[in-house]
């Protein structure tokens, strides 16, 4: 699978190309961390974050088993991938899908977390680490990571047996880390960093051994409710509110394996980062920062991987047979974009009013919607239908990266000078997030004829 994960990519986008990927993630990393530096943050500081935002990463990337066995299921149409083989050869499927989360953790600690820990390199032989202290860094980030990773595929495993047991879990686990931080720092990878040992290795490694166990264990890739023929009373039901292609792309996510719920787990991971990155920022500096407006900034961002979820199981070649045109399939894309990630982001934001004022939050829920427009007319206009796959893609990924941080640098700067001009930057982060949403309708109106040109091609 490794193999086949490298040839594909190597031949979409060149070798080249694509094995500078890594480089440029090392590039991104070490300049953001660099500049968290220049604002006086402790190289400790940064390390701790630095796990935390790898262990939501793994909660994100977590959601492959469901992935896998949409590919088992059948659901994704041409795109089975090698997991789809269990039908043809005498290997288990629960064998199968375990071997293809494995390759994706693999995958991921070479191309994304190894060259974020590069990344960190200069900073902290800077702030007076070691090169052992540094090995240690790279063991216990990629051990965070895997504790992401695989709790996610627990959860989902939880999930699919007895829904009340996972709320009882979630609800155990988020309790414990408000209550006793300290105590549950122990029990991660983290811990280990923190204080090396033997005894800090044998409690810090043991949630990582209970989940790496637990995970694939829990997850049966043939459970959950059996794939069926849709009601027809169900998409008339839609296709009566709404345009044909929105039904289309909301059924598709609704019969995949998560249904809705994977949109709001996604939103959920960047409301924990941003938690975490406002906490940290307000330890390690003297700003009072903006919940609202990061809020509303970091979810609305997160919004790609909705899109990615809304365009999962299309096969870009095949609208060209209808005679509706890509622009009604992009316009029904963006009603499903909006109809899955709106109430989300909007609970989100509502739940912050345990840690920041209601007023503050309000601006959240003006920047959010419109944030989440720039991001469906960037990805639509880039990618296409294809939002995961070409992402991969070493200059597109930077041409990407460039246009989000257009909009996410000036809206976070504005967060965080908030405590000291709190009008001015309301004034701004609205502002800039109105162009940003104007430019993400035009780039939305010219996505159909640019893909409907290449795909011709």
């Amino acid at each position: 699978m490794l193999i086949e994960e490298y040839r594909l990519h190597a031949e979409l986008f060149g070798r080249e190309r694509f094995l500078a990927f890594p480089v440029l993630i090392a590039l991104l990393a070490g300049g953001g961390l660099s500049l968290f530096a220049l604002t006086g943050t402790a190289v400790g500081t940064l390390a701790a974050g630095l796990h935390g935002l790898v262990f939501f990463f793994g909660l994100q990337v977590g959601t492959i088993g469901l992935v896998g066995r949409d590919a088992l299921r059948d659901v994704l149409g041409d795109v089975t991938l090698l997991v789809f083989s269990a039908r043809t050869l005498p290997v288990s499927r629960r064998r199968l899908l375990g071997v293809f989360i494995w390759k994706d953790i693999v995958y991921y600690l070479c191309f994304f977390l190894t060259p974020v820990v590069v990344g960190f390199v200069p900073v902290a032989l800077t702030g007076g680490l070691t090169v052992p202290s540094l090995a240690l860094l790279w063991l216990t980030v990629a051990g965070t990571f895997a504790l992401g990773t695989g709790t996610s595929l627990a959860l989902a495993g939880i999930a699919t047996q007895n829904r009340g047991v996972l709320v009882a879990v979630v609800a155990a686990l988020v309790a414990a880390v408000v209550l006793e931080p300290a105590v549950m720092v122990q029990f991660t990878p983290y811990g280990v960093f923190v204080d090396p040992g033997v005894r800090t290795a044998a409690t810090g490694l043991l949630a990582l051994a209970v989940v790496l166990v637990a995970g694939p264990l829990s997850f049966d890739p043939t459970s959950g409710r059996a794939l069926r023929r849709t009601d027809p009373s169900r998409f008339r039901r839609l296709r009566s509110a709404t345009d044909v292609h929105t039904a289309r792309s909301l059924l598709e996510v609704t019969r995949s394996s998560g249904s809705v719920w994977k949109v709001g787990f996604s939103l959920g991971v960047l409301f924990g980062v941003a938690l975490l990155l406002l906490d940290r920022l307000a330890a390690a500096t003297t700003l009072d920062p903006s919940g609202g407006i990061a809020f509303g900034t970091l979810l609305g961002l997160g919004t790609f991987t909705t899109y990615n979820w809304v365009t999962q199981a299309d096969d870009p070649a095949e609208y060209l047979r209808y005679p509706d045109g890509l622009q009604a399939v992009f316009r029904g894309k963006l009603l499903a974009f909006y109809a899955c990630a709106a109430p989300f982001g909007a609970a989100y934001l509502a739940a912050g009013v345990l840690r920041y004022p209601a007023a503050d939050l309000l601006v959240g829920i003006a920047v959010f919607p419109l944030v989440a427009l720039y991001v469906f007319g960037v990805t639509a206009y880039l990618t296409g239908f294809s939002a995961n796959e070409l992402l991969f893609d070493t200059a597109l990924f930077a041409v990407y990266g460039a246009a989000l941080a257009l909009v996410s640098v000036p809206l976070l700067v504005a967060a965080l000078a908030h405590g000291t001009a709190p009008v001015t930057s309301t004034a701004v982060a609205v502002g800039v997030a109105a162009v940003a949403a104007a430019v993400g309708a035009v780039l939305a109106v010219r996505a159909p004829r640019r893909w409907h040109d290449r795909l011709r091609r």
